[in-house]
C-alpha cells in the first residue's frame, strides 16, 4: 500500500506502508509518518496499490484517520471500499482532507475519452497510463486499459471511455502519457478529451496526433501533452448551433429523442438528487443532459412515477447503451430506477433499457434490453 500526500505548496513522494507498521490491533494499523514541512497545509490523500500486476490480492479499506501530532488537528473519514475498485480496475482512490475551519475540495468523476486508430487491437500487448494535471494537483498515473467502457469502433477511428475519480483538479493543464511494452508495437493516438461526468462543459481537448513505436530497445515512451483548447459553454452552444461535427463537416440535423424514466413503486424509491444521462450510439455519443424539466411533474423522480424529457443532440446512429446517474445531493438521494425508454423520432423506434435496482453510485451503464 502506498500513500501520496498533497499540500498547498507541493506533494510528497509516494510513502510505502510496507515497513512502517508502528502500532497494530485487530483490523487497525497505525503509522507514524514524517512529512516534509514545505508541503504546506495538507488538502488531499491518494491511497492505492503500487503493484500493477493482475494477481495482486484485494485490500479492503474501512476507515482513515490522520492527526497532526504537533497541533492535534484531526481528520477522519469512512471509506468502505476495496482496491482494486473493480476487476482489473483502478488501484487508487483519492479523498480530500477537511481540517477544522477549512473548506475541503470535492471528489469529482472525470470522463477521459481516448480517440485512436489501433489501441484496441494492441491493448493486450501494451500498458498505458495517464496522469492528468490541474491547478489543484494531479491524478497520479492511472491505467487507461484496465477497464474500458463505451468502446466505439469505426472503419478508421475508435474511441473508448476511462472513468477517473479524483479530488477536484481545478483547471486542467496537461496530461502525461506513459506507454510501455515487452514487445514491438505501434500506437496511433489522435487526441484526448476530459470533462466532468455530470457536466456538458467545459471539455478539455488535448491534441496528440502521434504514432508511438515501442520496441525491445525502447520499451517505454513518455509524452507530456499540453492542453490544446477548452470548449466552454458559449463555444459549446455555437458548436451545436452551427451543426458542425468534430471533423468540421456539416451535420444535417439535430436528432430528437423522447426519454421516459420509470421510478420504482417501493418505499424510498424516489430521489431529490440531480439526475443526468448520456446516450451512446454506434456512431457517436451525446453530451451530458441534466434531466430536470419533466413534462409531467414539477418534482421529478418520485415513487411510482414516470417522467418524460425531450432532448436534441447530434446524430448518434443506433442506440446501444446509456449512462444515467445522479450527484447524490438532496435529503433523499437514493433512487430505485425501474427502466428507461427512449424513442428515436427520426427512426420511429423505441429502445428499452432495464435497471430494476437502486442507483446509489453516481453513474451506472445500461445496455439495450429490446427495441421496436
Amino acid at each position: 500500500m502506498v500513500m501520496v500526500f498533497y499540500g498547498s505548496n507541493s506533494k510528497s513522494n509516494p510513502v510505502s506502508m510496507e515497513n512502517k507498521v508502528e502500532h497494530q490491533t485487530e483490523n487497525q494499523i497505525t503509522y507514524d509518518i514524517h512529512l516534509p514541512s514545505d508541503l504546506g497545509m495538507l488538502y488531499k490523500v491518494r491511497l492505492g496499490l503500487q503493484s500493477l500486476e493482475n494477481n495482486i490480492s484485494q485490500l479492503s479499506l474501512r476507515h482513515f484517520k490522520i492527526q497532526n501530532t504537533s497541533t492535534l488537528d484531526t481528520f477522519s473519514l469512512t471509506i468502505n471500499k476495496t482496491l482494486p475498485l473493480s476487476p482489473n480496475g483502478d488501484r487508487w482512490i483519492e479523498f480530500p482532507i477537511q481540517w477544522p475551519l477549512k473548506e475541503a475540495l470535492s471528489v469529482v468523476t472525470y470522463h477521459l475519452t481516448v480517440f485512436s486508430r489501433n489501441i484496441l487491437n494492441e491493448r493486450n500487448l501494451v500498458h498505458i497510463t495517464a496522469c492528468i494535471y490541474g491547478t489543484h494537483g494531479d491524478t497520479g498515473d492511472r491505467s487507461l486499459l484496465q477497464s474500458l467502457q463505451n468502446v466505439q469502433e469505426g472503419e478508421k477511428n475508435e474511441s473508448f471511455l476511462v472513468i477517473v475519480d479524483a479530488v477536484d483538479l481545478g483547471e486542467l493543464e496537461k496530461i502525461v502519457l506513459l506507454i510501455s511494452s515487452k514487445t514491438d508495437c505501434k500506437l496511433d493516438i489522435r487526441k484526448l478529451h476530459v470533462q466532468e461526468a455530470v457536466k456538458v462543459h467545459p471539455i478539455y481537448v488535448f491534441e496528440v496526433n502521434e504514432e508511438f513505436s515501442v520496441s525491445e530497445n525502447k520499451p517505454k515512451i513518455q509524452r507530456e501533452i499540453s492542453r490544446s483548447f477548452v470548449i466552454r459553454e458559449e463555444k459549446q452552444k455555437n458548436y451545436i448551433d452551427n451543426n458542425l461535427n468534430e471533423e468540421g463537416s456539416k451535420v444535417k440535423n439535430l436528432m430528437e429523442y423522447t426519454i421516459k424514466v420509470y421510478t420504482g413503486d417501493k418505499r424510498g424509491a424516489g430521489t431529490d438528487a440531480n439526475v443526468h444521462i448520456i446516450l451512446f450510439g454506434n456512431e457517436d455519443k451525446s453530451e451530458v443532459f441534466q434531466l430536470s424539466q419533466s413534462l409531467e411533474h414539477q418534482n421529478p423522480f418520485e415513487r411510482g412515477k414516470v417522467d418524460t424529457f425531450k432532448i436534441k443532440t447530434k446524430k448518434l446512429g443506433s442506440l446501444r447503451s446509456i449512462e444515467i446517474g445522479h450527484d447524490g445531493k438532496g435529503f433523499a438521494s437514493g433512487w430505485f430506477l425501474e427502466k428507461v425508454e427512449i424513442t428515436d423520432a427520426a427512426r420511429n423506434s423505441m429502445h428499452c433499457f432495464n435497471c430494476n435496482r437502486s442507483v446509489d453510485q453516481s453513474i451506472i451503464t445500461l445496455y439495450m434490453l429490446f427495441s421496436f
